[in-house]
């Protein structure tokens, strides 16, 4: 499934959702790199 986070202030990524960690963050997979981050929220 793919999940967006944002790391930092102005950067957003966007990768497979790899696990939620206990402070909430989220880590996602962009090739061979794993980011940490807090998740966006999605508007319907």
């Amino acid at each position: 499934m793919l999940q967006t986070i944002t790391v930092g202030t102005h950067v957003q990524v966007q990768g497979l959702f790899v696990r939620t960690l206990e402070n909430g963050k989220v880590i996602v997979s962009v090739d061979d790199r794993e980011f940490e981050g807090k998740p966006v929220s999605r508007t319907n």
